[in-house]
């Protein structure tokens, strides 16, 4: 089922990330993860694209895995990251055979080392690029339903948030049918990011980025790598309960739940999870927010 029909239902949309594991150990535990998960009825699973491609296997076996072993709708992750037009192609042409009809379309960040991204000659500077090749290409162009990504606080690479809605409308243009945020933790970012994106002429679904914090030096390590703020409150609990890793997970939990309360009374479409590989905090907050119930 292509994700976009699940936003078009009308209902809430549901879903969870997973990025692919290193070792078979730890993919069994990934499946462990999925399988705890299954039973919160989520509308898909996305499963992350490791940089340089390096995961590219791993992704289109767990994708698979996931939709034929735990009859859950899957998304694969793919980037503009050292690939080439043709490579590109070939990638997209394995997950047909396979049956995958999600994308989640993605520049993807500079490989470790460098600090501005660069394409591979012959291969795609920008994820619209990756978009339109994908929409352009007979072969193609009807095969998958593609999300793109959305920053409430701006692209790291990009703080003005005039340049980024209006690279955020030519991505969406070139042929995608949903926008996935970046993880933040202030809503007011993203209704302010969702009014902009309206009056800019976005019209597709756009799913919230939401994750828990369970450990603080990780939280702080991911916000800054996409230039998520972190707000004050969050920031001193972080501080205070310092290696009391029990503590800052229950606070995080807290904080994500009422985070998602706010989102959902505010009509978001839809909540997308980045949840590690990891099952509880989840859990959790889907219980405080009493969704179990409903899915």
């Amino acid at each position: 089922m292509r994700i976009s029909q699940f936003f078009e239902s009308g209902r809430r949309v549901f879903s969870f990330e997973f990025f692919p594991p290193k070792t078979p150990e730890g993919e069994e535990k990934l499946f462990e993860t999925a399988s705890e998960l299954k039973g919160l009825k989520p509308s898909f699973i996305s499963v992350t694209y490791g940089a340089m491609g390096t995961t590219r296997e791993n992704t289109l076996r767990i994708v698979s895995r996931i939709r034929s072993e735990l009859n859950i709708e899957t998304a694969a992750h793919l980037t503009c990251v050292g690939h080439t037009r043709q490579e590109i192609a070939d990638i997209l042409r394995g997950f047909k055979t396979r049956g995958v009809e999600n994308l989640v379309a993605l520049r993807g960040d500079p490989p470790k080392g460098q600090t501005e991204f660069k394409p591979v000659p012959g291969g795609f500077r920008y994820a619209s690029e990756l978009v339109n090749f994908i929409r352009s290409e007979p072969e193609f162009k009807d095969a998958f339903s593609i999300a793109v990504a959305g920053y409430p606080e701006g692209h790291i690479e990009c703080r003005d948030p005039v340049t980024a809605l209006r690279h955020l409308k030519h991505k969406v243009d070139q042929g995608a049918d949903l926008v996935m945020t970046q993880l933040f933790f202030d809503c007011g970012d993203f209704f302010s990011f969702s009014d902009r994106a309206r009056k800019a002429g976005i019209k597709v679904p756009i799913a919230a980025g939401i994750m828990p914090v369970t450990h603080g030096p990780q939280i702080e390590k991911f916000a800054s790598m996409c230039g998520a703020r972190i707000p004050s409150d969050l920031a001193d609990a972080i501080r205070r309960f310092g290696d009391d890793q029990a503590s800052v997970e229950a606070y995080g939990i807290e904080f994500a739940t009422r985070q998602c309360e706010r989102l959902l009374e505010g009509g978001t479409a839809g909540l997308h999870f980045y949840t590690l590989n990891k099952s509880r905090a989840t859990l959790e907050i889907y219980r405080n927010l009493g969704l179990a119930h409903l899915r």
